[in-house]
């Protein structure tokens, strides 16, 4: 005869829940033997870092400073004895006197005379004028002025203009040519004026005065 137990007592039934109990004991253990950790189980701790706990470190210059030169030595003082007398001849005097002469360099006096040299004028109220006029001068010109035989050969002909300056005592002077054709027709109207006698001297004022002239030379072939 089977004996039956009582379904309390059946163990069987109680499987599943012991085996979900003992997988969670399981899963517990493995759990607390992986984050187990040695000493008291606080994490260690390792401090802040205080930057005022560190020491500046200085850098050394190293610009090289450059010694200046030593002083020049001081001028040494020659001393004369006492009874040393100094030649007079040795001393320049300054002293300036009624008769003392003053050179004067060459440069300056030229500066003077060019500065000194009286003005020359171009149109006065009394032009200077050839003895006896204008008539006389064109005939003093057509009875000395002869016509330059290599003008006359390569046919030259036209107007010669002179220009020359008749001072205070109706003198001729700084003679030029200021207008020229060549072929000798300029050299023969500075000759002619060159060998004129003396001007009557232009007046500025009532006062004879250093005038420029102009006079024209005509070479015209016949």
């Amino acid at each position: 005869m089977e004996l039956k137990k009582s379904p309390k007592a059946d163990l069987n039934l109680k499987r599943t829940l012991y085996f979900q109990i003992g997988l969670c004991a399981a899963l517990a253990c493995t759990l607390i033997a992986f984050n187990w950790r040695e000493g008291d189980g606080e994490a260690a701790s390792l401090g802040t870092l205080k930057m005022d706990d560190l020491t500046e470190m200085e850098i050394p210059q190293t610009e090289q400073k450059v010694t200046p030169p030593p002083p020049p030595p001081p001028p040494t003082l020659e001393i004369v004895a006492d009874e040393e007398v100094i030649e007079e001849d040795e001393v320049s005097s300054t002293e300036v006197t009624q008769e003392t002469k003053i050179e004067i360099p060459v440069q300056v006096q030229m500066e003077e005379e060019v500065a000194s040299e009286p003005e020359i004028f171009t149109v006065v109220e009394e032009m200077p004028s050839f003895p006896g006029g204008d008539q006389e001068l064109l005939k003093f010109m057509a009875e000395n002025t002869k016509y330059p035989p290599l003008a006359r050969e390569n046919g030259l002909q036209g107007i010669v203009v002179v220009t020359f300056v008749v001072d205070e005592r109706g003198r001729i002077d700084k003679v030029q040519v200021l207008r020229g054709i060549g072929g000798g027709c300029d050299e023969e109207a500075i000759r002619v004026v060159k060998s004129m006698p003396q001007w009557k001297s232009g007046k500025q004022r009532g006062m004879p005065v250093r005038v420029q002239y102009n006079l024209p030379f005509r070479f015209t072939l016949r």
